[in-house]
């Protein structure tokens, strides 16, 4: 269309072709008529159609252009001015073609549903004829008596045979779960004289019958708070045989040394702590928690265990162990660094794959070719079956947060196992509440732990006496004692190099500026609390106020198209990028080797093009990225004088089970709103094999939302310290909305 036609006034959209309206053209669908029914015609069409010509003759006769755009604006022009009288005739007209065109559409509709009809009872006429036809002949079919087949004596032995086999294997089966029953039957007992030993709070889970409510532990203190020498001699002894009970007592086993089978390097003390405390544990029948602070070496330990029960238990498996899918590379790697004499089996693949796998080595009553099979979550899940007739001697799975929804399908499947002994191992043991340590406990002791009500009431922290609630949490510490070995960094490591982590805080830039008004003016009455803004519109909010924190380009239009896409524009409308680019090129010069890690894929996207533009080499890790180029990318970052000098990763997807301690520099782009994921991700680079300091610098724009997400997550790291030493607990997880709304009206 012309731009003379684009300027013309509202009777002009009349003017589009007939088939281009909203009516279209009916017909040439087949069936019992394929007339085409001509469109309904508008007043204006049948105006411009009787006066175009002279419009156009007179505009030539006055020399004046006769385009079709100069036409049509002449034709809107008179209708527009056309009088009513005149134009009623037009209209009439249009009335009655509309009238046409109804009636013919209705007629055709009609002939449509009666061609419709008869092709409904033709088909039913087939079926039924058909129906018929197989009903008759079932009638008249002579049922014959089938003869059976008279085998050979050599098909009869060897049926025999593969039955026999058969059976063989399921004998074994049986004796394995059955040993393995009394195995666990035997550890009741011990388990309970070992729990009992530690402290009294366990006759409240139900271990010999007692019954006590949470008054019990006002009256336990009071009791204890007498001035009574008896009183107090006695506690102090009951401490003392506390502390040689947690030592296993005379009978159990003690490693002055690491196990000789563990190759290539040297156990530290505190990992030769950790497995015998590992030890003590089965021992005793307990299953554990090894919750190490993230890079203390928490998979060589779980390595050591089984490498200490193959060399003085004559244990060889079956163990299972379950990991993500991301750590399963690593998790082979360490195996043949750290014991290549535990022979490892890789339960991954496609479906086809795994059930070659299970047909060929994973058929319980044959003789095994592996003592360790290594799989993820999600094949754990695919696969149960297969995995639910083994008697499992170790179960350990990492990153065992994962069960902290007992409801889970993951979470079900693996109570299935049938199981010796259980180790949990990871880094941050409690993200979100109390709920998730009884999910926990209820996994490794569900005889003790069977009841979550009793446990949520038990240990219920939403109260304002602060002397209860340290009350609450010193019996909690009890109860974790027996079953979880937190050690940290700062404790145990000392050779590792020292983690500084610093705030940098950036100004918004105009154009930026721009974006977070805006989004804060379109969503006035969210702010403003009403009562029809839910929690979830007021989540909407936050993270678009996020997303233009991180990039103003983040969203549709913002960005001038007219731009170079890889021009400076691209940084100096983002307060944080304007910052990065000048500590990228610092450390750069320094040497520094730097991981950035961010929350939104989209935003990785513009930090690519950065790094593209200031010729930065880099790799890219986020939720998308293949298993197989995942661990190609950490090779190629990790070799000797690698080139790489920045490691892009997304928090969520690059912040587990990745070892990148050649680097030495880490970037929080934006925060998480759980500090864990970021606590994950600055310990990529700050663990076991790191040789120089780790600086962590975490961007924060300033005056924004952004300030109050890193203000809440230093708050839930205090209370993690206060409710269990650095075990990551936490009273609440998820913000509530008045909160929400005090986080957006910051810097509003």
């Amino acid at each position: 269309m012309s731009a003379t036609t684009a300027a013309s006034p509202s009777p002009q959209a009349d003017a589009v072709p007939a088939s281009a309206s909203g009516e279209g053209e009916k017909g040439s669908g087949g069936g019992a008529d394929s007339k085409v029914i001509k469109s309904a015609t508008s007043a204006f069409l049948f105006y411009q159609r009787e006066n175009m010509g002279r419009i156009r003759q007179e505009l030539e006769a006055k020399g004046e252009p006769s385009g079709l755009g100069d036409v049509q604006k002449v034709v809107a022009s008179e209708w527009r001015s056309l009088a009513d009288d005149v134009r009623a005739v037009y209209n009439n007209k249009a009335a009655e073609d509309r009238a046409r065109y109804d009636a013919e559409c209705a007629e055709r509709d009609r002939l449509l549903d009666e061609e419709s009809a008869r092709r409904r009872r033709e088909r039913e006429d087939v079926i039924c004829e058909s129906r018929m036809r197989v009903r008759e002949e079932r009638e008249e079919k002579v049922v014959q008596v089938r003869q059976k087949r008279e085998l050979s004596a050599a098909e009869i032995e060897e049926r025999e045979t593969i039955k026999a086999e058969r059976a063989a294997r399921q004998a074994v089966v049986d004796a394995e779960h059955h040993k393995l029953a009394e195995e666990r039957a035997k550890q009741a007992e011990a388990r309970l004289q070992f729990l009992l030993r530690q402290s009294d709070i366990f006759t409240h889970f139900g271990l010999t019958g007692g019954k006590t409510t949470k008054a019990g532990v006002k009256k336990e203190q009071g009791e204890g708070s007498g001035t009574s020498a008896v009183g107090a001699k006695h506690r102090r002894a009951a401490a003392a045989d506390e502390d040689e009970d947690m030592e296993g007592g005379p009978e159990a086993h003690f490693l002055l040394a690491q196990p000789p089978s563990i190759k290539h390097g040297q156990l530290r003390p505190y990992q030769l702590e950790g497995l015998n405390w590992m030890i003590r544990l089965q021992d005793n029948g307990i299953n554990g928690i090894l919750a190490d602070e993230m890079g203390l070496g928490k998979t060589l330990q779980s390595i050591s265990v089984l490498a200490y029960n193959a060399e003085f238990l004559n244990t060889t498996g079956p163990h299972l162990i379950l990991v993500p899918k991301s750590t399963l590379s690593n998790w082979c790697n360490e195996f043949r660094k750290w014991c290549p004499s535990l022979r490892v089996l890789r339960f991954h693949g496609s479906k086809d794959e795994r059930a070659d796998l299970i047909a060929e080595r994973l058929s319980p009553g044959t003789e095994r070719d592996w003592d360790v099979l290594l799989t993820t979550y999600e094949i754990c899940n695919l696969e149960k079956g297969a995995l639910s007739k083994f008697a499992w001697q170790y179960l350990i799975i990492d990153e065992a947060h994962r069960l902290k929804n007992e409801a889970s399908q993951f979470s079900q499947t693996v109570r299935m196992l049938k199981t010796a002994h259980r180790l949990l191992i990871t880094g941050t043991p409690l993200q979100n509440n109390l709920h998730e340590l009884w999910a926990l406990l209820n996994f490794l002791l569900p005889d003790v732990f069977s009841s979550s009500d009793q446990f949520d009431d038990w240990f219920n922290l939403e109260i304002d006496d602060a002397e209860q609630k340290q009350r609450l949490i010193t019996q909690l510490h009890k109860i974790l004692r027996p079953f979880m070995l937190r050690r940290l960094k700062a404790d145990v490591e000392k050779s590792l190099p020292k983690k500084t982590e610093t705030l940098v805080f950036c100004e918004m830039m105009p154009t930026q500026r721009d974006t977070y008004k805006k989004i804060l003016e379109r969503d006035l009455s969210v702010i403003a609390g009403s009562e029809t803004a839910g929690r979830t519109a007021v989540l909407n909010l936050v993270m678009q106020l996020r997303k233009a924190c991180n990039h103003p380009y983040l969203f549709t239009g913002v960005e001038d198209r007219t731009l170079d896409p890889l021009g400076d524009h691209v940084i100096k409308n983002c307060g944080k990028m304007y910052l990065l680019d000048k500590l990228l090129k610092k450390l750069k010069e320094k040497g520094h080797r730097v991981l950035v890690f961010c929350q939104m894929t989209r935003m990785l996207d513009i930090l690519e093009d950065f790094m593209y533009m200031r010729g930065h080499s880099y790799c890219r890790i986020d939720g998308n990225t293949s298993y197989e180029e995942r661990e190609n990318l950490i090779d190629t970052y990790n070799a000797p004088n690698s080139s790489k000098f920045a490691f892009l990763l997304s928090t969520r997807a690059g912040g587990l089970g990745i070892n990148l301690q050649t680097a030495d520099t880490v970037i929080l782009y934006d925060s998480d709103w759980n500090p864990q994921a970021d606590l994950q991700a600055q310990d990529r680079a700050h663990r076991i094999g790191q040789k120089r300091p780790v600086n962590i610098y975490r961007l924060v724009t300033q005056g924004t939302i952004e300030e109050k997400i890193v203000e809440r997550a230093q708050k839930k790291l205090k209370l993690d310290a206060m409710v269990v030493q650095q075990g990551r607990l936490q009273d609440k997880d998820k913000m509530s909305k008045d909160e929400l709304l005090e986080a957006l009206r910051f810097g509003a």
